[in-house]
């Protein structure tokens, strides 16, 4: 390796190293031996490995000093050729281990991402919906990709260099010391000269490298935010493109700038350290030549002595930087770290039950609650603040009891931010409750299994989303078994076969993110068909029709009249046409349930929600047709109130 390699390999490490001073945390080495354990004997291998190549770099140059001795002393061919092929025999072994080491580098730091990736990706699986509703996904999804690498590199690179370096500097040292300690010493004074301008350019380079890198992030995040459809749309409708561009271009520009200079600098400082290389070579072979011509030393151990030096100074400067390199690598464990010590809100009890079998009563009994804040549910680091909120546990709800019978269903009217949403998030286990109790069954969800309550429950929202994925595999989140019968079943009954039919890729048609590809109506009722393949026994509709047209809304609501008969429902609405034949009415204002019944009886009491009800219809909002058991709304039992059935009574105890 000589002296320019070497100079470009500390520059970098140096550039990409994160500069964090601070001492080495024992419980962080601690909790890095945890997922290293798995790979002890490999790591084992690996150091071996490390240290035979060091001494298979040592003994080439002194095999080449041979070879020069035995060609200036006369010696005879025989020995010259042995010596050539023992060198060439060391070339090919330092391949092999070379490649053998590159294997086993890979398997190791491959196999730490698998296992830190895999760690992080099941705990934040487990985090409460509070703490993706404060988090940026590109801050968290860069634990798992740049933090995660970072880390990665103490095994697969930081560590193996330690080590080798290490064997290599004392072998070479020594070898050198006994071939001539003079020469040694001031090839050694010349080393600040190759180290110190190593380091302080390489963090006055650092600098630009992560203002480069912030700009990078800061333009990633703004294509990733204008390119897809609800953003390049909101910017058409604003008609800002120039503006957009000009912004970006200016990021761009001083991207550029800071390339170039990156450039020129690194241009400068390998001239400088190559420079300095001749220098040290020039000092061995004057001084060495002086001592070769006056007999003390030979012609052969000038030229190991210019061999090693090459191989002093590479691990010197190595080494020189392995502390930042080490520092960085432990940063980035304590990144990933920190995702792991947030502990979820929501966690299962080793003894929690399976929901009972048979038809399922929803009951809430004193129900309060409150957002929590965010330093309960979120990091600083991934928010991008200094310091996290503590404002937070103002209640949204409260005191809130109904009771469901099986079969039956709850309608939850009111204003916006009254709380409608925030009942249908508790029963699913989304938040729990502050106080009080959620019940299925009689049994309180908090002491529930939480794969049986996922299996019983089920849940549209008013937003329809799906990912990005075919129309089959967004269906087949309901229930993976599900054959291709059931799938075109229930696209059916949610009046969508036709539509997927005709498209070119059939159930194997990919909606686009969040399912942009399709309409509004289109999506929605994509969702309600996989609601119907899951089978729940209890569901939640929170505004499953409100982007539905009268036409749509009128199929879905018939399809779901045949799939919600006999299950409990509890359905949020905002049109109060589509819930005047449930069981039960709540009329949620400001966290609190303040009207219940009927909708005839409501009306008649002349409260709030008559007073909804007369701003709706006599503002033309509230002339939705909705189907009723094959008839519009207002005929024989049997009608679908806001995308579920209602029928029976619903027990209105408080």
């Amino acid at each position: 390796m000589d002296m320019e390699i070497t100079a470009w390999q500390s520059l970098h490490s140096t550039m990409n190293a994160q500069t964090h001073r601070r001492p080495f945390d024992r419980a962080t080495l601690r909790r890095i031996g945890t997922f290293a354990r798995p790979h002890s004997r490999r790591i084992g291998l690996y150091l071996l490995v490390s240290v035979a190549t060091a001494l298979l770099a040592v003994a080439t140059p002194l095999l080449a000093g041979r070879v020069v001795d035995a060609i200036v002393g006369g010696g005879d061919s025989g020995t010259v050729v042995r010596l050539a092929v023992l060198i060439a025999g060391i070339a090919l072994a330092e391949a092999a281990l070379g490649l053998v080491g590159r294997w086993l580098s890979a398997n190791l730091g491959e196999g730490l991402i698998l296992d830190l990736r895999t760690a992080v990706f099941d705990h934040v699986q487990r985090m409460p919906v509070a703490f993706f509703t404060r988090t940026r996904t590109g801050a968290l999804v860069s634990r798992l990709n740049n933090d995660v690498i970072g880390a990665q590199r103490a095994f697969s690179n930081t560590l193996s260099g330690v080590v080798g370096n290490l064997v290599t500097l004392l072998l070479t040292l020594t070898v050198m010391l006994g071939i001539s300690w003079q020469i040694t010493l001031l090839a050694l004074v010349l080393l600040p000269v190759f180290v110190m301008p190593a380091r302080r350019m390489g963090r006055r380079m650092a600098g630009l490298q992560r203002e480069a890198a912030d700009l990078n992030a800061a333009m990633g995040t703004r294509m990733t935010e204008r390119f897809s459809a609800p953003g390049a749309t909101l910017v058409k409708l604003f008609g800002r493109p120039a503006e957009e561009s000009a912004e970006f271009a200016a990021r761009a520009a001083r991207v550029r700038d800071i390339g170039v200079r990156t450039a020129m600098a690194q241009s400068a400082f390998i001239t400088a350290l190559t420079l300095v290389s001749a220098l040290a070579l020039a000092l061995v072979y004057g001084l060495g030549g002086v001592l070769a011509l006056d007999g003390r030393l030979e012609a052969g151990a000038v030229v190991a002595l210019a061999l090693l030096l090459t191989r002093l100074y590479a691990p010197l400067t190595a080494l020189a930087g392995a502390r930042v390199e080490v520092m960085s690598a432990l940063v980035s464990f304590e990144r990933v770290f920190e995702v792991l010590d947030l502990e979820p809100l929501i966690a299962q009890k080793p003894d929690a039950r399976p929901v009972p079998d048979g038809p399922l009563a929803v009951e809430f009994d004193g129900v309060r609650f409150g957002y929590p804040s965010a330093d309960k549910v979120s990091l600083a680091s991934l928010e991008e603040t200094a310091v996290l909120d503590t404002r937070g546990g103002t209640e949204v709800l409260r005191g809130i009891s109904f009771r469901a019978e099986p079969g039956r269903m709850v309608a939850l009217v009111g204003s916006s931010g009254a709380g409608k949403s925030t009942i249908a998030q508790l029963l699913p286990r989304l938040y729990d409750a502050d106080e009080g109790a959620v019940r299925i069954a009689g049994v309180d969800v908090r002491d529930l299994d939480a794969d049986s309550l996922r299996g019983a429950l089920g849940m549209v929202t008013q937003d329809g989303h799906l990912f990005h994925d075919t129309v089959r595999a967004n269906l087949l989140l309901a229930r993976p078994g599900a054959t291709e019968e059931e799938l075109w079943e229930v696209l059916r009954r949610a009046r969508l076969d036709g539509l997927i039919a005709g498209m070119p890729d059939g159930l194997d048609t990919v909606v686009g993110e969040r399912g942009y590809r399709l309409s509004g109506g289109e999506r929605q009722r994509l969702t309600i068909a996989r609601l119907l393949l899951a089978r729940q026994r209890v569901v939640i509709l929170d505004e499953a029709t409100a982007h539905l047209d009268s036409t749509s809304e009128a199929a879905v609501q018939e399809a779901l009249a045949e799939a919600l008969e006999g299950r409990t429902a509890v359905v949020i609405a905002h049109r109060l046409s589509t819930v005047r034949a449930a069981d039960q009415i709540l009329v949620v204002e400001d966290g609190r349930i303040v009207e219940r019944g009927r909708h005839e009886d409501l009306l008649a009491a002349g409260g709030r929600y008559a007073e909804l009800h007369r701003t709706q219809f006599e503002g033309g909002g509230g002339n939705s047709t909705a189907v009723v058991g094959g008839s519009v709304a207002g005929g024989p039992a049997g009608p679908v109130v806001g995308g579920s059935v209602v029928g029976g009574a619903v027990d209105g105890a408080a």
